[in-house]
């Protein structure tokens, strides 16, 4: 009975902190950088999968070449009432600053543009939305880590400055804050000291970062929701043959011999990250990535000592000594049949935003001003399909039972 307390206090706490709430509706607002999809679809299936029974709706309206005056998708107040208003978001994270810094050394005439700028759109996007909450989110780095500033001082600094800016707004306003610049660094500093030829890719261009560093960047944003990290936490005591801990997790038909074997659902799934990419991989292991976001713990204690085999609906997810399984392994760094599922959701993420993006970019956007009787029609053909993709997102994101068996080898 105190451990299902604990279970049902551990979920709703985790809830509780969380910034997003059920009916929340999210647009991602920015540059190039937004518009990669990168950081944003990994927030998005890490909320699906840790949150599987709330209702929110993510939309990515990023553009490249953006500034806060807007840019190629038109100018700021196009871009606000087009791709952002009239999804009738209640949460709104807005990244810029990368192109609003000119690639120079800091110059204090485009500074004043960029911050008259920036309260342009919140008070344009306050007065239309009494209520949203708005994270800001400082600008990701200029890469002057593995590769020689361009002058002295270099970029990064000069969006640092601006990232203070922004600080001190959200303080002001008492909006939500994310900096997407600090870890970053911290991470390709440590990156390029156990690899600088590889951590130098980590962000190929200096400014856009591959999947490894958004993966960084998605950690920021979502520690400035206040992100759990735990998936589960769930140990086994195999001599008294019961559970003794069961967090965000029922446990039922256990049974112990030379092993031990039980069925366990989880409350949730844990957050994909393929590590079998090699620069996810260092991004990893250059961050606490893991220990923020990705905790699964496991406990079986009481076994003979000796080496046992973890299987998970049969299939072997790893081998371990007695001693390691006491005191602990992270499931969520493991090849299970539920990190299997995380990474199903996470290509529904992808193809209901590739969607979005086809339809925005590719269609309506391009056609607005055509006269063609059927483009509505087409419009909310290409809707009602990315609601399809997303039903199946969610349906694919509910936990399942799985059989757990810990044996001798």
């Amino acid at each position: 009975m105190a451990a299902a307390l604990a279970m049902a206090a551990g979920a709703a706490l985790a809830q509780e902190g969380f910034a997003l709430r059920d009916g929340d509706r999210v647009v991602f607002y920015g540059d190039s950088i937004t518009e990669q999809r990168l950081y944003t679809t990994f927030a998005e299936t890490y909320v699906v999968t840790r949150f599987p029974h709330l209702n929110i709706a993510f939309v990515h309206s990023g553009w490249g070449g953006d500034r806060v005056n807007g840019g190629g998708g038109g100018p700021i107040d196009v871009r606000l009432w087009r791709d952002v208003l009239p999804y009738n978001p209640t949460v709104l994270t807005i990244m810029l600053g990368m192109n609003d810094g000119r690639y120079r050394a800091f110059d204090q005439q485009v500074f004043d543009e960029f911050s008259t700028g920036f309260k342009h759109i919140i008070d344009t996007v306050k007065r239309q939305a009494p209520g949203i909450r708005i994270t800001l989110i400082q600008p990701s780095p200029y890469d002057d880590v593995t590769r020689t500033p361009t002058f002295e001082g270099g970029y990064n600094q000069v969006l640092v400055r601006y990232a203070d800016f922004l600080k001190q707004l959200a303080a002001d306003q008492k909006m939500a804050l994310a900096d997407l610049n600090t870890p970053v660094v911290a991470a390709l500093e440590k990156a390029k000291a156990a690899d600088a030829t590889a951590a130098a890719r980590l962000i190929p261009d200096r400014v856009h970062p591959g999947a490894g560093g958004h993966l960084l960047m998605a950690e920021a944003l979502l520690k400035a929701w206040n992100a759990p990290a735990l998936v589960s936490d769930v140990e086994i005591d195999s001599a008294r043959k019961e559970p003794v801990r069961r967090i965000n997790a029922r446990i039922s038909d256990l049974r112990a011999a030379k092993g031990v074997s039980w069925t366990e659902e989880d409350d949730a799934l844990p957050m994909p990250i393929d590590q079998r990419d090699a620069l996810v991989a260092l991004a990893v292991r250059s961050s606490d990535v893991m220990d923020a976001l990705n905790q699964e713990p496991l406990k079986v204690r009481g076994l003979a000592a000796g080496r046992y085999t973890l299987k998970i609906d049969g299939e072997p997810a790893g081998s371990f000594t007695a001693e390691e399984l006491a005191s602990g392994i992270n499931l969520a760094g493991l090849a299970t049949p539920m990190a299997r599922q995380a990474a199903e959701v996470h290509a529904l993420t992808l193809r209901h935003n590739n969607l979005h993006s086809t339809r925005w970019r590719q269609v309506q956007v391009p056609m607005e001003k055509d006269a063609t009787p059927h483009l509505l029609k087409a419009l909310d053909a290409l809707d009602e399909l990315e609601a399809d993709v997303v039903r199946e997102q969610r349906a694919a994101a509910q936990p399942r039972p799985h059989r757990y068996e810990v044996v001798p080898e």
